[in-house]
């Protein structure tokens, strides 16, 4: 047995110090781009996000409506695998089938449906619905309905969408060849939220949205490949990897992650060989989770594209509380920085860092990347907002979101726990987290939020930012004054 004499921090334990802030350093300059997989020291990494956030491979957390809005302001999703093969394929190619301006067309309805029918897929999260001849995405386009077509003050629940739809004929439409500034102009100019593109059989190929055009306005960067289709990855784990990977890159997605809450395994290793055997380097593999060197050097040194680091700290998570495994986040992100920048300088390959765990507050992020954290995976965050899959309830006048963990009875995702076909045990809770609205409205605060306290530190870029950041450890009386001001609700409540 060894004894670590050091005290095990999380994030909430520290504080940045303030540099200087000159001419150059504004908000406006600052570049949070980061490298999502490894690659040559001094060269570009062949997925870069513009905005480091993904999103945590959960069942409560990463659904395709998800994954194409957290791509569309800059970041990645992870579609979660507990579940069928077929159906995580499933997720991957929705999101696949989002062009960057040109939406695929997901939510349909019959003319002969009602208004009751139209307004709950609206409430669901839809701006305009299509109306098809069939109800489906392939059916002969004939009208939109919009929330603003009808009132219920006015008009019966029971009545059809086709006696308030906008008929086609009224509607302005592009053709599949249209450019997308000329698609935007045309979508302006017709007054119109949403722009159908229509094929020469009378379908519709694609859309384009005005929301569309704004968002691109505030976060500039999509995160897109070669044909401007939407990033996405997936998670897999050790058991059935050799079905799961290949329908999983067949459907298109663009970079798979090792599921598991402790990754320093031979399983994970033999995972990356397999990938490395069939697919070389077109396959894009992270690994994880690992807390201290020793786990980092193994995966970095079987082939991973990044490694996740943390156990435990996770705001849904019990695995240290069931199993007394785990080390504070800052404490574990602190040792695998040094252990990745050596990594980097002795073998030329840099291999990114994803944060996992830890992030209660907006704060802890930047704590989190001034430790040297390359992105960070956020569960927590993201289950709050209105483009996750959980269900939104009302509990005493206060909307919540439902959360889960994955180690949750729940989830029952014993493949991800090693334990077998069953859960044994959980190393996870089911609870409830506040309801926070929009993703594109919270990240946008969140950014801003970064941006600041970088700017304040004299960084516009992070890896600047992970060279000059000065931290302090806080005293205990700091720590109980700073823990006064929180809102305890952030933490999910337990049920």
């Amino acid at each position: 047995m060894r004894i670590l004499t050091e005290i095990s921090r999380t994030f909430g334990e520290y504080l940045l110090l303030p540099n200087l802030t000159d001419e150059g350093c504004t908000p406006d300059r600052v570049d949070l781009s980061a490298p999502l997989v490894r690659h040559r020291v001094g060269e570009q990494s062949p997925i870069q996000i513009s905005v480091p956030l993904v999103s945590a491979i959960m069942g409560a957390v990463s659904s395709p409506q998800l994954a194409v809005a957290l791509a569309q302001v800059g970041g990645l999703s992870f579609i979660h695998q507990n579940q069928p093969v077929a159906e995580q394929a499933a997720m991957v190619a929705a999101v696949k089938r989002h062009k960057a301006g040109f939406r695929h067309n997901d939510v349909n309805i019959k003319p002969s449906a009602t208004l009751d029918e139209a307004d709950a897929l609206l409430q669901a999260g839809g701006e305009s619905i299509m109306v098809t001849e069939d109800g489906s995405p392939s059916g002969t386009f004939l009208g939109l309905i919009s929330a603003q077509d009808f009132n219920f003050h006015r008009h019966h629940r029971g009545d059809t969408v086709a006696s308030r739809m906008r008929p086609a004929a009224e509607l302005v439409t592009g053709t599949p060849e249209i450019r997308l500034a000329d698609a935007n102009a045309l979508l302006w100019d017709s007054r119109q939220t949403v722009l159908p593109i229509i094929d020469a059989e009378g379908r519709i190929a694609s859309l384009v949205h005005r929301r569309d055009y704004e968002l691109h306005q505030q976060f500039h960067t999509e995160t897109v490949d070669a044909d401007k289709r939407f990033r996405v990855g997936a998670g897999v784990n050790t058991h059935d990897y050799r079905e799961r990977i290949p329908a999983l890159v067949e459907a298109g997605a663009d970079v798979l992650c090792l599921d598991s809450s402790d990754g320093y395994s031979v399983w994970q290793q033999q995972v990356i060989s397999f990938v490395r055997e069939q697919y070389g380097d077109t396959v894009r593999i992270g690994a994880g989770n690992v807390v201290d060197a020793r786990g980092f050097r193994y995966l970095a040194d079987a082939g991973a594209d990044f490694v996740k680091v943390g156990i435990g700290g996770g705001s849904i998570c019990i695995t240290r509380d069931q199993k007394g495994i785990g080390r504070g986040q800052a404490s574990a992100l602190a040792e695998i920085v040094q252990e990745r920048d050596a990594y980097a300088k002795q073998t030329g390959f840099y291999v990114p860092l994803c944060s996992d765990g830890g992030i209660l507050h907006d704060s802890h992020m930047a704590i989190a990347f001034a430790f040297g954290a390359d992105f960070l995976m956020l569960g927590r965050y993201f289950a709050r907002f209105d483009e996750s899959p959980a269900p939104r309830v009302k509990i005493g006048g206060q909307f919540f979101k439902e959360y889960w963990g994955e180690g949750s009875a729940r989830a029952r995702n014993a493949a991800r726990y090693g334990q077998g076909k069953d859960l044994a045990f959980e190393e996870g809770v089911d609870g409830y987290v506040n309801y926070a609205g929009s993703l594109y409205d919270n990240v946008k605060v969140t950014l801003a939020k970064i941006r600041s306290t970088m700017v304040s530190c004299g960084s516009t870029t992070l890896r600047r930012f992970h060279e000059s950041a000065t931290v302090v450890q806080v005293s205990q009386q700091t720590f109980v004054q700073n823990s006064e001001d929180i809102d305890r609700n952030e933490r999910p409540t337990v049920v």
